[in-house]
């Protein structure tokens, strides 16, 4: 899509309002406004560039800071007057500190920030690491424990305690999305089965 595509009739100053998103917890980080400009500069360089409307310059966020916000994806709205970018965001996005700009829940999207992890010890398999131990056994292995954990966490359902119940659901899904590593599988692949089956 064309800066020109947009209609900005609505903004009045010709700006186009800019939603940035985590592309992997899928939390909204911030606000931010382009012009054809910065558009076309983030565009170029995969790094979020905005038009400051203090300063009247571009500023690729990040640009002093070193926390970047790298370009994953970029749709437009249906009325074409507002941008969405899905980023993989380098260190906190906002000047607080925080992972957002926004003061929503900061374990908001946390079991995909897991998922990220979990890839990253089956990339790397740093020594000490439990899920390392558990890819180095392999399959077998990792399949009992989920065994093991589904079995303890239907026992704690039974005994109706809601407490261990979610320490042992949090082993079981933990355990899960190992062997889903280890299988190939993401949790996409299980969201698209999910909407297949919603249909």
């Amino acid at each position: 899509m064309k800066f020109e595509d947009f209609k900005l009739e609505k903004t009045g100053d010709g700006l186009l309002p800019v939603i940035v998103q985590d592309a992997v917890t899928l939390k909204v980080l911030m606000l931010g406004y382009m012009n054809k400009e910065a558009y076309e500069k983030t565009q170029e360089i995969k790094k979020v560039t905005f038009f400051s409307r203090t300063r009247q310059t571009l500023w690729t966020k990040g640009e002093t800071s070193g926390n970047f916000l790298n370009v994953v994806d970029m749709y437009g709205d249906c009325d074409s007057d507002t941008l969405l970018i899905k980023v993989n965001p380098v260190g906190p996005t906002c000047h607080r500190g925080t992972t957002a700009c926004f003061d929503t829940p900061e374990n908001e999207g946390f079991i995909r920030r897991l998922e990220k992890v979990v890839k990253g010890r089956h990339a790397e398999m740093p020594a000490g690491s439990y899920t390392t131990y558990l890819f180095k056994k392999g399959v077998n292995k990792i399949a009992q424990k989920v065994g093991e954990e589904a079995t303890e966490t239907i026992i704690e359902a039974v005994d109706q305690n809601k407490e261990n119940y979610v320490a042992e659901a949090s082993d079981l899904i933990y355990h899960l999305m190992v062997l889903s590593e280890q299988m190939g599988c993401s949790l996409k692949d299980i969201e698209d089965e999910l909407v297949k089956r919603h249909k």
